[in-house]
């Protein structure tokens, strides 16, 4: 049975995922620090006394790739250890530690003293270590991880202790890069950029650290800034270029913290037949930074016969999908290789579909890179937790139409006050996280009712920190009312149009359906296979494929369905459902079919979005004769 992908062989342990981690944030000083490290399990929180062997980072030990195969258990600790140096020490300005995920908790020391930690496991890091790595010398870096995984409340996607069926093996501790930057003192921390279409302008926002007022979290705002006029009077001053390919486009200068508008007159919108971004150059000081941007628009607006549909850019899109659920058979969470990364978005743009729904994860911020210059449009879940969920809430209503009211929360295994506070901590995080890329056209809160609360707050609270896109506020079920879509799941049945589509004020959507499933001997996980309808044969799959969007996606088309997301872009362990097998190296559909049949689809779109054709002056003549 294959459990490696084709990108397994060529990983050079000492050097995995070399390549610059933060696309749209870009210095030219940064140090890699993935590759061999040592690492031990204990049951405690002492440093261990001996190490248990080397670990390759950033693969999580219970990866074939790390090298270990491990599970870490809730009650223990994974331990850390390497030597740093960065060649020629902080030069005067600062040395930053960034970790791009750690699962779930972890400290972090230098020398043996502790300089930092963070709590959540899909989200990046920063520590400022200047103080302990700015001499260029040697130094013990260590950390210490702990991962209660399915047992609490904390985030933690489709990852469980008890694998099995549509819940996955768990895995735990680094499992994105971790490398150093040596920055100015006074540096560009985050930029925020809105491209404002209908205006010819894109908005930006430069962030920056090592000023006296700058602000590194909430908890320090308010002695960060004592007087907002002494504040503003201080702020050092960013200048930003706009090019498109090469060619200078606008430039400006203003303080940091304040919006400034720079001017793209006539611009050339992204979109997935042509996703062209500009090119930012952002100056601080010193310090200098490389970023893009998008001109786009996403939204919901009504066609030319009033059914609200998806829109890019003002026009209506079929959002052809397919679930990405982000597993590797050998490196679980991590990708084996960025090429990896691409060969996935390629295959599935190769065979007609225009967006990913990146599902209960959150990926590599290459991974939306990928997707933004490939033109690739993005549906991006945030990670549920919350306690064991209840099957009555969780798996009733795939038969059953149950919709249940969010907030009870402990019917959602949502009852710790704690939970819910760590989750809209990190959805605020995400949305800072992600927020620039401009293929993420979705944002998808609740799955299923996994960890669900308070829907229709917390769609208010994504529209408030992000005004310019679709918010699915409960895909599949348990459906409050709000957000912009009405999103349905549907595996048991035959998609149906309903009559009340025509009175919904949201647009419609099946955000997950199909799930077919094929077992192809040497590429399966186990003895186990898990689909909601199984075939024998590539040729077998493929005409069910082409027959469930002809008979049943086609005519929902016509009647309002503006997006639909099959299930799944590959297998993931139990789950043969694939449209790849999950080592990547098997189609398990006729290319060439799965084409033809999304561009019927698309070419159905376009008829059904379109204005009614004016009848010509032979039918008016007809149609005057027969009233007469």
């Amino acid at each position: 049975m294959s459990r490696r992908t084709p990108w397994a062989d060529a990983l050079d342990p000492d050097h995995p995922l070399p390549e610059y981690p933060r696309p749209q944030l870009v210095r030219a000083h940064w140090q890699n620090l993935n590759g061999r490290w040592s690492y031990a399990f204990t049951g405690d929180a002492l440093h261990p006394r001996e190490w248990d062997g080397e670990i390759v980072v950033p693969f999580s030990p219970e990866s074939e790739l790390s090298g270990v195969g491990r599970q870490l258990q809730p009650d223990e600790h994974l331990w850390y250890r390497r030597t740093v140096q960065l060649e020629g020490g902080a030069r005067g300005g600062r040395v930053l530690l960034h970790f791009g995920a750690v699962d779930q908790r972890c400290r972090v020391l230098v020398d043996g003293v502790q300089v930092g930690g963070h709590r959540g496991g899909y989200l990046p890091f920063t520590i400022d270590v200047t103080a302990q790595l700015g001499d260029g010398e040697s130094h013990e870096l260590v950390v210490d991880v702990v991962d209660p995984s399915d047992t609490s409340f904390h985030s933690r996607g489709k990852q469980a202790l008890k694998r099995g069926g549509i819940w996955y093996t768990a895995q735990s501790g680094i499992w994105q890069t971790v490398w150093l930057e040596r920055v100015p003192a006074v540096h560009v921390a985050t930029l925020r950029v809105r491209p404002m279409l209908e205006a010819e302008a894109v908005e930006l926002v430069v962030e920056a650290g090592g000023w006296p007022g700058a602000v590194h979290d909430a908890a320090d705002e308010a002695s960060a800034r004592p007087d907002a006029a002494d504040e503003a009077s201080a702020r050092p001053d960013a200048s930003v270029i706009v090019r498109a390919a090469g060619r200078e486009v606008a430039r400006a200068t203003g303080p940091v913290g304040e919006p400034l508008r720079l001017p793209v007159p006539q611009p050339r919108r992204w979109h997935p037949g042509d996703p062209f971004l500009y090119e930012l150059e952002v100056r601080l000081g010193e310090d200098r930074v490389e970023s893009y941007f998008g001109m786009r628009s996403v939204g919901i607006a009504p066609d030319a016969h009033g059914r609200q549909r998806l829109v890019l850019n003002g026009e209506p899109i079929l959002h052809a999908a397919v679930l990405d659920q982000g597993y590797w058979p050998d490196g679980l969470y991590t990708p084996p290789s960025d090429a990896a990364l691409v060969h996935d978005i390629e295959e599935m743009k190769a065979l007609g579909f225009t967006a990913l729904r990146k599902h209960i994860k959150i990926e590599p911020l290459r991974w939306y890179h990928h997707c933004d210059r490939l033109g690739m449009l993005v549906w991006q879940d945030f990670v549920n937790g919350g306690r064991r969920y209840r099957p009555a809430v969780v798996t009733l209503p795939v038969k059953l139409p149950l919709r249940l009211d969010d907030r009870r929360h402990r019917r959602f295994g949502r009852q710790d006050a704690e939970g819910r506070a760590e989750f809209l901590a990190e959805l605020d995080e995400t949305v800072r996280l992600l927020g620039n890329a401009p293929s993420i056209a979705v944002w998808v809160p609740f799955n299923e009712g996994w960890g669900q609360f308070d829907a229709l707050a917390v769609a208010a609270r994504l529209r408030e920190l992000d005004p310019d896109r679709v918010i699915d506020h409960a895909s599949g079920w348990h459906d409050q009312g709000g957000g912009d879509l009405r999103s349905l799941h549907v595996y048991f049945r035959k998609l149906r149009p309903e009559r009340r589509w025509q009175r919904e004020r949201r647009a419609i959507v099946v955000s997950e359906y199909g799930g077919y499933s094929l077992r192809l001997p040497g590429h399966e996980f186990g003895p186990r296979e898990f689909g909601y309808r199984r075939y024998a044969s590539v040729d077998e799959l493929t005409e069910a494929f082409v027959a469930l969007h002809r008979d049943e996606i086609a005519p929902a088309i016509d009647a309002g369905l503006g997006g639909f997301v099959y299930t799944q872009l590959s297998d993931v362990e139990d789950e043969l459902n694939g449209v790849l097998t999950a080592d990547r190296r098997v189609r398990k559909l006729h290319a060439d079919r799965v084409r033809e049949v999304n561009a019927e689809l698309a070419a159905r779109f376009a008829k059904a979005v379109a204005p009614a054709p004016h009848p010509t002056r032979k039918a008016q003549d007809a149609s005057h004769d027969h009233r007469a």
